[in-house]
């Protein structure tokens, strides 16, 4: 009788284990790479599989990723589902919507990691690669004007709001500091133009599910 009941236990151990495990699974990264067109991703549905192929070389399966990018129709905030959002090394992003952008937002250059978690080149290293790409006001909704022809863009014309995943900048103002609104682009939205203001064309991804 108590062995059955020991090894009940352990399997309910073993459950409840198995779930926390798979609670803290990736669900949030930023991009490693930049496809090669800068800010041109052939529009969201392009940027949404980019995170896509991405996250599954890395392993993370069965999950809807979503590119955190506003269009002229979308807000990025509506896109990335309720959260809880969590990186490649299990550490909590934000716990919603809400959270993600407020001051609670956990993304900075120790967390904002890639899908293979690795860190993300930021102000002080060489090349600086901050700029993340969002198209986005600090709190989730478009910013007009700044989203590169609805990520369609890919040379001289055009602009793109980025954000700094390291939270640094020129100075200490809310701008420089904000993970999703930053700056907007100079020169257009050519991978070169995306490099001359500090970036490399990437992208932050969210598990919708």
């Amino acid at each position: 009788m108590n062995r059955t009941i020991l090894l009940s236990a352990a399997c309910v151990a073993a459950m409840l284990g198995a779930a926390a495990a798979q609670d803290n699974a990736m669900s949030f990264f930023i991009t490693s790479a930049n496809p090669g067109k800068g800010a041109d991703f052939g529009g969201i549905a392009g940027a949404d599989a980019h995170c896509t192929t991405l996250a599954e070389a890395a392993g993370a399966t069965g999950k809807t990723w979503k590119a955190y990018l506003s269009t002229s129709t979308e807000d990025a905030k509506d896109r990335i589902g309720a959260g809880p959002w969590y990186n490649a090394k299990g550490v909590k992003i934000a716990d919603d919507v809400a959270s993600l952008h407020s001051d609670a937002n956990g993304i900075n250059k120790e967390t904002g990691l890639t899908e293979k978690g690795e860190m993300v080149k930021g102000r002080g290293d060489e090349p600086n690669q901050h700029d993340i790409l969002t198209g986005t006001n600090a709190d989730g909704t478009k910013a007009a004007d700044q989203m590169c022809g609805d990520w369609t863009l890919g040379g001289a014309e055009g602009a793109a709001m980025v954000g700094h995943h390291d939270r640094m900048g020129l100075d200490d103002s809310a701008a420089a500091k904000s993970w999703n609104a930053s700056h907007a682009s100079r020169g257009g939205c050519s991978i070169e133009a995306l490099r001359g203001t500090g970036g490399e064309g990437l992208l932050y991804c969210f598990a919708t599910d």
